[in-house]
């Protein structure tokens, strides 16, 4: 009888729990704040409108009529019709994905090419992290918005809309993903994982992708949610100055760029389109900092 009894844990104490690992908690913290639930709401609402725009109006955006010109919000047309007669919430609605295209191609294109550099220059060292380095410095010493306006002007009109803006805005993107993936991949090379993984004879190529890039990428991943909001405010300003997207497509900045003239007579062809895309950028960038704050243990 004795050996079935257990010694009773001194009083005041609990059983201690299993710690959770970092993204475990992270994921935890997330799924506590009220602002990351509303700004997933208003996402998947944004991502629905650009996946399904039929769900949301079955009015045809390119149909215009010269006789409904800047009149204003009314049954049946809740946001008002644009200059061309065009309905203005069918327009704000289809509009949604060559906005968000623009902003999630342009945030994975520089998310791959500066997690891919910053890997290599903080794996290999020496004089490849001295040359990405420099190149880096001075990609960053380029402000991203006048190095796109330079390229776009230069460029002209010519070919896709949408995956030319993604592609400029990646390549002039990627310098602070490639600085940050750098100092997280110096501070995880050296990890006893990793040294065991190369005593036991893992080539250099398994060793990155297996053991280094793995536990290396959360930082990265956070500054690409943080990204994805400032995507979209860039597309909008580009559009809006006559350089990115061009019609016949379709976006959030285009509208705002033609109604622009028209703010005197008829606001409510820029109001509705800005509102969306405040509300956008709002949503994405609160969800990012809540991303950052929940990953940060130094936040806690």
């Amino acid at each position: 009888m004795t050996d079935c009894l257990q010694a009773a844990p001194p009083a005041g104490t609990e059983p201690r729990r299993p710690s959770r690992s970092l993204t475990g908690e992270a994921l935890a913290q997330l799924g506590r704040s009220p602002l990351v639930w509303i700004a997933l709401v208003i996402l998947v609402i944004l991502v629905a409108m650009a996946v399904a725009p039929g769900l949301f109006t079955n009015v045809d955006p390119q149909r215009c009529m010269l006789l409904n010109s800047r009149k204003p919000p009314a049954y049946g047309s809740w946001f008002g019709f644009d200059i061309q007669g065009c309905d203005v919430f069918a327009r704000t609605v289809h509009g949604a994905r060559a906005s968000l295209s623009v902003a999630l191609l342009a945030t994975l294109g520089s998310s791959f090419i500066g997690g891919m550099l910053g890997l290599v220059a903080g794996l290999k060292g020496g004089v490849v992290d001295a040359v990405i380095s420099r190149v880096t410095d001075v990609v960053l010493g380029l402000p991203t918005l006048l190095g796109a306006i330079v390229i776009l002007a230069t460029l002209g009109s010519s070919g896709s809309g949408v995956l030319r803006l993604a592609l400029v805005l990646s390549l002039l993107g990627w310098a602070t993903e490639a600085r940050l993936m750098r100092a997280s991949v110096l501070q995880t090379r050296n990890a006893d994982y990793v040294d065991a993984a190369r005593a036991a004879g893992a080539s250099s190529l398994r060793i990155a992708l297996r053991h280094v890039l793995p536990n290396s990428v959360a930082p990265l991943l956070v500054l690409a949610t943080l990204s994805l909001g400032g995507y979209v405010g860039t597309e909008a300003t580009l559009s809006y100055l006559g350089l990115g997207l061009q019609p016949p497509v379709i976006s959030w900045g285009t509208a705002i760029s033609d109604a622009q003239p028209y703010l005197a007579t008829a606001p409510h062809m820029l109001l509705f389109p800005s509102l969306v895309l405040t509300v956008t950028v709002l949503a994405l960038v609160m969800l990012g900092e809540a991303v950052r704050r929940a990953f940060d243990p130094r936040s806690r």
